[in-house]
């Protein structure tokens, strides 16, 4: 699989001249770059794809299927693509895991029934998405962040057919030098947990094929609050395709985001909270536009230099 990635943005992005969040308002934004090389990689599976392996450069938030549902690393139905649902950061994926970026590594998952899977990964965690990785991981430090996740994908019964549902559970291991907030001590091997779950809990009808419904979402996450800015993370939410007449593949949803600073460290707010709903119309067979609405409290956990923000939005999305 190879993937090539750019962006040319003529200023910079809304986030750093105008919000100043902490967990991002376009997490579909590149930044000003050329085009790279941003995946590269070779899978082999087994056992008919109970058993896979994937290698080169990777990313770690994007893995497989299990039940008709993201498997690894903190996958989600409803809140985790960034080009088609939410864009606030906090709604794509949790802020407390430290993905690094796209570098060199390795997935192995494995998922002996169809409800059950678990997933490792372990990628470069110095990585730059713009390089081939072999200089960050292979030499000076050569710090790899690992993941760990388990999940079930139980398809629970509904008066119009099958609920498709998944319930996750990951840690991550960080062995990078961190420096500790209340003193001038550094901290290695940091760790932290977190917890998601994605269900449908309504179907319009009994088709297989036909996705209309509702569907609700929650994501928590725990980082080591010596070392780590933001110490705890929530996110709730719900989506609906089709809740339009003749408007079946339209998708409406709304997110709610919560990152909770560290105590010790300088950010002088508890906490930064996002709002977001969007509304995805599907334009024809190949293009959908999403207009969306945010609002930030507490952008960047600023008591005085920042104000609230409402972030207006319009994506349009093309596939060819």
């Amino acid at each position: 699989y190879l993937l090539g990635e750019g962006s040319w943005p003529r200023t910079e992005g809304i986030n750093e001249t105008s919000v100043g969040s902490f967990l991002g308002v376009n997490d579909d934004a590149g930044g000003a770059r050329s085009l790279d090389i941003t995946e590269f990689w070779f899978e082999k599976s087994w056992l008919e794809e109970s058993l896979i392996l994937r290698l080169g450069k990777i990313d770690l938030t994007c893995g497989f299927q299990c039940g008709n549902c993201p498997a690894n690393f903190d996958g989600s139905v409803y809140a985790g693509d960034e080009t088609s649902q939410f864009l606030n950061s906090a709604l794509v994926n949790n802020p407390t895991i430290p993905f690094p970026d796209n570098g060199l590594g390795a997935i192995l998952y494995a998922s002996p029934v169809e409800w059950w899977y678990a997933a490792f990964g372990a990628a470069d965690a110095q990585a730059d998405a713009r390089e081939t990785g072999f200089r960050t991981a292979f030499h000076a430090e050569d710090y790899f962040l690992c993941l760990l996740e388990t999940g079930l994908t139980p398809s629970l019964p509904g008066p119009s057919g099958p609920l498709q549902g998944a319930y996750r559970i990951g840690c991550w291991f960080d062995p990078q030098d961190k420096q500790r907030f209340a003193s001038e001590s550094i901290k290695r091997d940091d760790m932290g947990f977190y917890l998601s779950f994605c269900q449908c809990v309504f179907r319009e009808n009994g088709d297989p094929e036909d996705t209309q419904g509702l569907g609700l979402f929650s994501r928590y996450g725990w980082a080591d609050s010596d070392v780590n800015e933001l110490a705890d993370f929530w996110s709730a939410g719900a989506q609906y395709q089709g809740i339009l007449p003749h408007r079946d593949e339209d998708v409406l949803a709304l997110g709610l985001a919560q990152g909770i600073f560290s105590n010790r460290s300088e950010i002088p707010e508890d906490a930064e909270t996002a709002l977001e709903m969007y509304y995805n119309l599907k334009v024809s067979g190949w293009m959908h536009l999403s207009p969306s609405v945010q609002y930030i409290a507490n952008p960047a956990g600023s008591e005085n230099d920042l104000q609230d923000a409402v972030v207006l939005g319009m994506r349009m999305q093309a596939a060819f």
